[in-house]
């Protein structure tokens, strides 16, 4: 076949089991790039821990240029017990929030969805969360965590929650967009009862829509409400905007509905690059051992192809994890007490096999 279409990848893949499910996201990746017509050359850069210990920065400027000159960032996971004793720049985790800041990226995307034929593994209902389809888009460089005057005062401490009107336009356009490719429904979350920055967020987001997605539906949802509506009833959520600290926790609430954090995968975007990460974390106590879930990985490998315009080998990904979870490959995390797992390369050859086969035509797409 006559790849004509070339796709450049910089692999971060980090600390603890990011290098093994990260392999199996590149794995997939080949395999549609082969079905489909194209091709994807991934280049490795150390990032967190790793490169602490090789070059005594969590993030150095050879990762820094690799990063911006590639058409997509995959990430595995950064940190460990090795590096819990540093701290500021020296911290593995500072290397992914300068990472962020480099590529600009200031929307987070993350996709939580519970197929009924994998209901039971919810520590909820079955019938409560079956078929739940949910896109929590995060706004990612405002809000408390970032908003200034912050610090240590004599007697307490002060953060600041602050957003501009331009902040909130383009997390809403995103939203707005999003919700136009899936059910029209956007759920804008706050906290305007009690907040100054919320009244304003309630005032931009509605504008924001009558003038440009006047198609589309929107509610409003106080975020204490909000979190109990998505364990109550998740299906009611199409697309959920938010803040960085709301969004931050809902989606992290969000992510128990599955069953586990090995299925969630992340797009964060808006800058010159993107960046794809699963939702959990490094898991050092399972490193190397080949049996970490490589799930959430791949699906952040179809959020990188659906940026980049593959489409069509982006919802082949999914139909691939679909098909190889339906088929009863579990890892580990996923298993019953009666069931037999597999490992995180069988699983990954399992869904790269799959994938490879033309995906349905209604193959979820966030």
């Amino acid at each position: 076949m006559d790849n004509t279409r070339s796709h450049d990848i910089a692999w971060l893949p980090g600390d603890g089991i990011g290098p093994e499910v990260t392999r199996e996201a590149l794995r997939v990746l080949d395999a549609v790039a082969s079905a489909h017509g194209f091709s994807v050359t991934a280049t490795e850069h150390r990032i967190g821990g790793a490169a602490l210990d090789e070059t005594g920065r969590p993030f150095p400027t050879s990762t820094r240029e690799a990063c911006l000159e590639s058409d997509a960032v995959l990430l595995g996971a950064v940190g460990g017990p090795k590096w819990n004793d540093n701290t500021g720049e020296q911290r593995p985790e500072h290397g992914l929030l300068t990472l962020r800041k480099a590529l600009g990226v200031y929307a987070n995307l993350r996709p939580v969805r519970v197929p009924e034929a994998r209901a039971g593994a919810s520590p909820l209902r079955p019938d409560r969360v079956g078929g739940t389809d949910i896109l929590f888009v995060r706004e990612l460089t405002g809000g408390i965590y970032f908003g200034t005057p912050e610090g240590r005062t004599d007697d307490g401490a002060r953060s600041t929650m602050v957003y501009s009107e331009a902040e909130i336009e383009r997390i809403a356009h995103v939203a707005f967009q999003r919700a136009q490719r899936r059910d029209g429904h956007v759920t804008s979350v706050d906290k305007a009862n009690v907040l100054e920055v919320s009244e304003l967020w309630r005032e931009v987001v509605p504008r924001i829509r009558e003038e440009h997605y006047p198609d589309l539906e929107l509610r409003h949802l106080y975020v204490d409400n909000a979190a109990m509506q998505v364990v109550r009833d998740p299906r009611q959520f199409d697309v959920v905007l938010t803040g960085n600290l709301f969004g931050d926790i809902l989606s992290d609430l969000a992510a128990a509905l599955p069953g586990s954090l090995g299925l969630l995968p992340s797009a964060s975007v808006g800058g010159a690059v993107g960046l794809f990460e699963p939702v959990h974390g490094s898991a050092p106590d399972i490193a190397g051992q080949d049996v970490a879930n490589p799930t959430a990985a791949i699906l952040s490998a179809a959020l990188l192809l659906d940026a980049v315009g593959e489409t069509a080998a982006a919802d082949a990904i999914r139909h691939g994890v679909d098909a190889a979870l339906d088929a009863g490959f579990r890892t580990a995390d996923l298993a019953a007490s009666d069931e037999e797992t597999v490992s995180t390369s069988t699983l990954g050859r399992e869904v790269a096999t799959h994938a490879a086969d033309p995906a349905p035509k209604n193959a979820p797409t966030p």
